[in-house]
């Protein structure tokens, strides 16, 4: 298979990445055949994941517009991918020039795409880190130098927290992600649900199995069980709901409900 230029050496093509077939549901051109393949089986198993996904990214933009409106400036993007079209500096730094963004992933695709689209952006930075690390994280040079922990801090966990086990203690890595943050901050929390929209647990589980045989796991939780990563935040209105319903800002597409699918919210820290 031939390396387009801009992936970086060192990566096996032939596997396919969360983030790169993220960017394929987009429309996004940063994505290999390995990626191509596995998000067409996804879809198959579980019918209109691409507009899950516009609807997800949407959810994202309102968010980070909600952050802007209520004086945060600062954004931690993790499990951020392929900063394509939309993405949050774009939609931060349109709104307000001062606004800084760390963007923060683990697929060495993501980040290299995502330096060579922020060079020479001003305000802007990449961490190859992982979420499961919150230390990492929190002491990589970009958010030490563009994040101000003594100010309110929008931290983006969008469409990240279903692909980390419960083994793997996620509630516990939020925990303490939260412990750092000066009060005001937000969470932005968006996860795969069946619990809201028309797809089955049935097909939640096949789609699963696709993840899992391109060897990334993927847990669609319920409700009840995405509450806790609220857990010292205050869930702020309308609490956690269906993607479209997150402070919409124009009408949904009522005749396919599948945008409904997944949960959304935004909660502040005391």
């Amino acid at each position: 298979m031939e390396r387009p230029a801009w992936a970086p050496q060192g990566i096996d093509l032939s596997v396919p990445s969360v983030s790169r077939m993220y960017d394929f549901y987009l429309g996004g051109s940063h994505n290999f055949e390995a990626d191509r393949i596995a998000a067409r089986a996804a879809i198959e198993a579980f019918p209109g994941l691409p507009k899950i996904m516009q609807t997800n990214r949407a959810f994202m933009r309102r968010a980070v517009r909600y952050a802007l409106s209520a004086g945060v400036t600062q954004f931690l993007d993790i499990g951020s991918g392929i900063p394509t079209f939309g993405a949050v500096h774009e939609v931060a730094r349109a709104a307000d020039e001062r606004a800084t963004v760390v963007y923060v992933d683990n697929d060495p695709v993501a980040v290299a795409h995502s330096r060579a689209v922020l060079e020479g952006q001003d305000g802007t930075g990449v961490v190859a880190g992982d979420f499961r690390d919150p230390a990492a994280i929190l002491r990589s040079e970009p958010v030490r130098e563009l994040i101000d922990f003594d100010r309110p801090v929008a931290v983006l966990l969008v469409a990240l927290l279903h692909f980390v086990d419960d083994s793997d203690e996620p509630v516990a890595a939020v925990a303490r992600l939260r412990r750092a943050l000066a009060p005001g901050s937000l969470l932005v929390l968006s996860h795969a649900s069946t619990d809201t929209g028309p797809r089955t647990a049935e097909q939640g589980a096949r789609i699963a199995e696709v993840y899992r045989r391109g060897g990334a796991s993927l847990t669609l939780r319920s409700r009840e069980a995405i509450l806790p990563f609220f857990d010292g935040f205050d869930l702020l209105a309308p609490g956690l709901v269906a993607l479209p319903d997150w402070h919409p800002e124009e009408p949904v597409d009522e005749d396919d409900p599948v945008v409904y699918t997944g949960l959304a919210g935004v909660g502040r820290a005391a």
